[in-house]
């Protein structure tokens, strides 16, 4: 069992954001303090619900001051970068920091961010898989080449050396999810949907992961392919929320007062490239779902919804976000009470 933390960088309101990325890279120095795992980061363009715009950037700073903890993404949006570019910063934080990143990737949304960058919408509707496989070549590859419908170039040596990562895939559709367990690529399941919801993605994982294929396709996959999807579903990560408090009552009350003033504008700015309409969301009914679903309450509460998490869905990796009160000094507080009164409970249930 790993439990790490999972920071997005959110911006409340009276905070800069210079100051929530030091306090961001502090908090994942508490995390390797308090005996978590892992810490991940989350990346955001143009809004303030994520003030992170290069998560591998920031990923960089947290590796150079910590020494255990590992330290990932969650998630590089692919669908704005080049795969070999982001391969490339990959390898060297790999390098340089003993082994200890980890990458998420992701398809990203129909957003602004597409124009910016001149990736451009087609980008986004069908260039994921082509791109995931370019990046999954040269993380693994001593030398990659293309030929698709948006990537095209002679082959050339990876340097430095590949890091042989398995990208993270952030899966929120079953189409992601089958585009995952096709490659045998492990899945990260968003904090907005509950314990049965990510199981029925599982499921559809594994009814789809690459050993289940029929034998004409089995004889196409590589050796190592097929040990990669295997191994897979022991390296499937779930994010939830995590806060502790004295009491549940107290836990759940802190977060609503506090995470809607990050939510409501955050989440605002999330803007489509192409005008299509965005879905609006209850913020007040969202923060109570994320209480009522996730370890928000007690150390003894938090210890039982996290237990039955792992019951249900059968994850060994789990991500809590710790920011939700929106106050540097209660998010070191929070993460220092999950490693004393949580953590040794459910890591090794």
């Amino acid at each position: 069992m790993r439990i790490g933390i999972f920071l997005v960088g959110a911006l409340f309101p009276g905070q800069t954001s210079g100051e929530v990325l030091r306090n961001t890279v502090e908090t994942v120095v508490a995390a390797e303090r308090a005996g978590f795992h892992d810490a991940w980061l989350a990346e955001h363009h143009f809004m303030s619900y994520g003030v992170i715009p290069s998560a591998v950037t920031l990923a960089g700073v947290a590796l150079g001051r910590t020494s255990r903890i590992h330290v990932g993404t969650a998630v590089s949006v692919l669908s704005t970068r080049h795969p070999v570019a982001l391969a490339e910063e990959a390898a060297i934080l790999h390098h340089t920091s003993g082994g200890r990143f980890e990458l998420g990737v992701g398809r990203g949304g129909p957003w602004v961010d597409l124009e910016v960058f001149g990736t451009g919408l087609p980008r986004f509707d069908r260039g994921f898989a082509e791109s995931l496989d370019l990046l999954s070549a040269a993380l693994t590859r001593e030398s990659v080449s293309a030929d698709g419908e948006f990537f095209r170039f002679r082959e050339v040596p990876m340097t430095p050396s590949p890091p042989r990562l398995r990208p993270v895939v952030a899966c929120t559709s079953g189409e992601t999810a089958d585009v995952a367990a096709a490659r045998g690529l492990p899945m990260l399941l968003g904090m907005h949907v509950g314990d049965d919801e990510k199981a029925a993605m599982l499921a559809r994982y594994q009814d789809r992961a690459m050993p289940r294929c029929s034998p004409p396709r089995a004889q196409t996959l590589t050796a190592e392919q097929i040990a990669a999807a295997d191994t897979a579903s022991a390296d499937h990560v779930g994010a939830a929320v995590g806060f502790v408090a004295d009491t549940t009552e107290d836990a759940v009350a802190e977060l609503k007062r506090a995470m809607p003033r990050w939510l409501r504008p955050g989440l605002a700015g999330y803007v489509p490239v192409d005008g299509r309409p965005r879905a609006a969301r209850d913020v007040d009914a969202y923060v109570d779902l994320l209480c009522r679903i996730h370890p928000v309450g007690s150390p003894e509460h938090c210890v039982r919804v996290m237990r039955e998490t792992l019951r249900t869905t059968g994850l060994t990796r789990l991500i809590l976000l710790v920011e939700g009160a929106g106050d540097h000094r209660r998010t070191l507080e929070n993460v220092a009470r999950l490693g004393r009164e949580v953590l040794p409970h459910v890591s090794g249930a």
